[in-house]
């Protein structure tokens, strides 16, 4: 069958996929043990565009937001493809994560199948600069700059280039990146435990006056299990997290 894939600032995608043959045969994994972590935001200048360009931008704390961009021609060293399935089965670059990340994300799936009998897919992890400088453009043109900076980042600016972030989704909405998403079993599991596994759903629901983007529960960002589960405790944002007061207006 026919299926049209959209969200998280990207352009519908026709894929064929046969839900049956989605399996999960990974590797149980020793649950990643990470050092202590503080929250520190460390203090930066404005760059010229009036964003702010991180200096820790291999950190898996990394902040980034409408006013906190990467350094210009930033790609992560570490970029592999987890062992998990996706909606397609070509290669393309937004299957990769960075290595850490793709380990969690794996382990992440894993338990969703063999606790919960759940099936996660992936759909959209790493994007350069320039697929997300096109998705960006493309949105403006075609829904207006309203619409597009509230699901799309603009370049630079996009968790996504960081290599830390992947959209996931699942069968029962048609592996579409959409709101309703929340409401599925999948949905539902991975809000409760996805900081088990370092984790955080980055752009909450009902805070989109913090983090400049509207509600997406598909969105998983990596940012480590101690910092995950300080985050999901507190039911705060990053920036929250961080005591970071963004201007999004």
């Amino acid at each position: 069958m026919i299926l049209v894939i959209s969200g998280c600032g990207e352009q519908p995608i026709l894929s064929s996929i046969d839900n049956s043959k989605i399996t999960h045969q990974l590797e149980v994994k020793q649950v990643l043990k990470l050092p202590e972590q503080k929250p520190s935001l460390p203090e930066q200048e404005p760059s010229e565009d009036g964003l702010v360009t991180v200096n820790n931008p291999t950190s898996i704390e990394v902040l980034l937001n409408k006013q906190r961009k990467l350094p210009d021609g930033y790609v992560p060293e570490d970029l592999v493809v987890p062992n998990v399935p996706f909606y397609f089965d070509e290669y393309l670059p937004k299957k990769q994560m960075r290595q850490e990340a793709a380990t969690a994300l794996e382990q992440l799936f894993y338990a969703s199948n063999e606790q919960a009998g759940l099936n996660l897919v992936a759909a959209s992890g790493y994007r350069s600069y320039a697929t997300q400088k096109q998705i960006y453009e493309n949105n403006v043109k075609t829904k207006g700059e309203a619409h597009a900076n509230q699901f799309s980042a603009k370049p630079g600016t996009s968790e996504h280039q960081s290599g830390l972030a992947m959209d996931v989704t699942t069968a029962d909405v048609g592996f579409s990146l959409v709101q309703s998403f929340k409401e599925t079993e999948e949905g539902t599991w991975l809000a409760e435990h996805a900081h088990e596994y370092g984790f955080i759903i980055r752009y909450l629901e009902g805070k989109s006056d913090i983090t400049g983007y509207a509600y997406e529960p598909w969105h998983c960002r990596y940012v480590g299990t101690e910092m995950a589960t300080e985050i999901y405790e507190q039911g705060v944002t990053l920036e929250e997290f961080f005591g970071f007061t963004p201007n999004v207006s």
